[in-house]
């Protein structure tokens, strides 16, 4: 006869009493080697970005290197940054990933958002109300000193004028270059475009370059006419001009420059746009009998319309913070200032922090219905789709 064995219960999870705990204490210390682990990969990084950043800012140091480290640091830092973040987020418990992991993304971009941008606004309009030296407080002061001076006033005035033309030109030249184009073949459409739009590549400095040999004025008896223009008044007989002084046309000879370079985005985004439009309706629209110029006006155009729109607001936005075209061509001089040129004479020229701070809060205000509009618009294609 077999005498029973007397069995102690076992605990839960069927591990005996003298087995509890046995394994836990490796796992978890697996666990956190490897939480710091992946911890320390981002804290390495950040300290590899900030002392990388401030060898870049030093003066002495030499340029091939700093453009090296600025490439390097750049492209593979910051994604090694990410991908360590996300090595740390894995690690952790299930329950706290699906809440960490949207932080860690888009954390860095609202931090840098928040000090590159929603500080700087914020200090900028604590600015516009203290003098000239940021000292002392002087109320609204300069906002008044704005509305009340004759060269701010002039550049208010211009900068109107900017917002006013230079958009309505480049959404219609844009509007009619892309209907054009689109009748044409495939290959002549791709030249004339490629061409049209080249100037789009070109920086506002450069096109100013560049306008600046088609404007160029030497008085008679300093030499050859090298400016296009003049050129072709001496070559037929007449006095060179100074195009650039002459008030107020000299203005819209400064928006000829941002038209040239601004007409070929919008001929890109409107062709788009137009090649879209269904070949349906305009087809039932042609049997109609509807001519060429009708089929523009009553059907493509109305199609078109939220995009003209936006071609609209993203030139008009371009045009409120226009400063190269203006302070290379002629400084702001001969009463050609806009507002963004005038903000900058403020702040490094005249060294008056309070006035440039005040025009920077205008222009920034002047920007929002623009900005309003847009936001309308995309919530009613929201509501639509």
């Amino acid at each position: 006869m077999v005498t029973p064995t007397l069995m102690e219960p076992e605990r839960p999870g069927g591990r005996p009493p003298d087995t509890v705990g046995e394994g836990r204490a490796p796992a978890l210390l697996l666990y956190l080697i490897r939480l710091l682990a992946s911890l320390l990969i981002p804290v390495f990084t950040v300290v590899v970005l900030v002392v990388s950043f401030n060898y870049l800012r030093n003066q002495n140091a030499n340029r091939l290197l700093q453009v090296f480290i600025a490439i390097v640091v750049g492209v593979v830092g910051v994604w090694v940054l990410y991908w360590g973040m996300d090595r740390f987020v894995g690690v952790l418990p299930e329950r706290f990933r699906a809440g960490i992991r949207p932080f860690i993304f888009a954390g860095p971009a609202a931090v840098i958002l928040t000090v590159y941008l929603v500080y700087p606004a914020v200090n900028t309009v604590i600015i516009s109300f203290m003098s000239r030296n940021s000292k002392e407080f002087v109320g609204l002061q300069n906002y008044i000193d704005v509305f009340t001076t004759h060269d701010t006033l002039v550049s208010i005035r211009n900068s109107i004028l900017w917002v006013v033309i230079v958009p309505v030109i480049v959404v219609a030249i844009g509007l009619g270059f892309a209907t054009l184009a689109d009748k044409l073949g495939r290959r002549s459409e791709s030249v004339s475009k490629s061409l049209i739009f080249l100037p789009m590549a070109v920086s506002f400095v450069g096109a100013s370059v560049v306008w600046g040999f088609v404007y160029s004025f030497r008085p008679e008896g300093f030499g050859n006419q090298i400016g296009i223009l003049n050129a072709l008044v001496s070559a037929l007989g007449g006095s060179p001009i100074n195009w650039l002084s002459i008030q107020p046309w000299n203005t819209a000879f400064l928006m000829v420059i941002l038209i040239w370079t601004q007409v070929g985005f919008a001929m890109v985004i409107l062709s788009s746009a137009i090649k879209s439009v269904p070949a349906e309706i305009i087809e039932a629209a042609r049997i109609d009998g509807a001519t060429e110029l009708q089929l523009f006006w009553r059907v493509v155009l109305p199609s078109v319309t939220s995009t003209v729109i936006v071609v609209w607001t993203t030139v008009v936005i371009t045009v409120w913070k226009l400063f190269d075209i203006v302070y290379v061509m002629t400084g702001g001089r001969d009463g050609t200032s806009v507002i963004a040129e005038r903000m900058v004479t403020e702040f490094f020229k005249n060294f008056n922090f309070g006035a440039g701070a005040a025009l920077a809060v205008i222009l920034f205000i002047a920007v929002i219905p623009v900005l309003v509009i847009n936001i309308r618009r995309f919530q009613a294609e929201e509501a639509i789709r």
